[in-house]
């Protein structure tokens, strides 16, 4: 089979199945798994897909986002592994900013540390904190309703009232050329604001999350440390050449 046709076939799979295996790729070519990984290579250069531990995916369209429900859903093993292992890194008396999202959401139960304040653009976080007796900041703004975060320039303005320890920050995609981005170009500006007022930096991305990249760009790698639960060898390789990176395993 010649390179045109191996590389229609893969990208037709991937349209209807979304994620596939690289031995499914094996069977449909005739190919060896050299072959194809040099095919998944080459189209993940032209941005026609992402390699996946194990396979390929298909990439997210740059404005895609999903509701704070859907989301919820998706990927709950993994969250709650980098939430349990990001509240760990929280210390006796630190300032920390809690991005809102689902990952950052799941920290909330894990964290043990005394006499914190936490500062919060997410609605969703406040119960949670609450409970936890844990004394918490809420960012004026407005509310937006697909993420229930605070956003925009009162968002803005309240969040430069403070400085941080630590910030802990969701992200739709990390690209090893495009760094962190989300959809939203105001939820980018409340994020990058965070990191910017931080000593240290933490972005919480699961394995779906990597070698995509969204709309609006928050920041370079390098401006913070990533904490995922990916274990490609390979792929991880090329984010630690850039910035430090926290693997969980389960």
């Amino acid at each position: 089979m010649l390179t045109p046709e191996r590389h229609r076939v893969i990208l037709q799979l991937l349209q209807e199945k979304e994620v596939v295996k690289l031995h499914e790729f094996v069977e449909a070519t005739q190919c060896s798994e050299s072959t194809i990984r040099r095919d998944l290579s080459q189209l993940e250069k032209e941005k026609k897909l992402k390699r996946v531990h194990g396979g390929a995916a298909l990439l997210q369209q740059k404005r895609e986002e999903l509701s704070v429900f859907e989301k919820s859903t998706k990927n709950i093993h993994e969250k709650q592994l980098i939430g349990k292992y990001a509240a760990s890194l929280i210390q006796e008396g630190d300032c920390i900013y809690l991005d809102a999202g689902t990952t950052t959401l799941q920290m909330i139960p894990y964290i043990e540390a005394k006499n914190i304040v936490v500062v919060t653009n997410g609605i969703m976080h406040i119960e949670a904190l609450l409970e936890k007796d844990i004394p918490t900041y809420l960012v004026g703004g407005l509310i937006k309703k697909k993420t229930n975060a605070l956003i925009g320039r009162g968002a803005i303005h309240s969040l430069q009232q403070y400085s941080f320890d630590k910030c802990f920050i969701g992200v739709n995609g990390v690209h090893i050329d495009f760094g962190y981005t989300t959809p939203d170009p105001e939820e980018a500006l409340i994020k990058q604001t965070a990191i910017h007022l931080s000593q240290q930096a933490f972005v919480l991305a699961d394995h779906s999350k990597l070698n995509e990249s969204t709309f609006a760009k928050i920041a370079p790698l390098q401006e913070a440390t990533m904490i995922t639960d990916e274990t490609d060898e390979e792929l991880l390789a090329m984010y630690e050449a850039k910035t430090t990176v926290e693997v969980v395993k389960s």
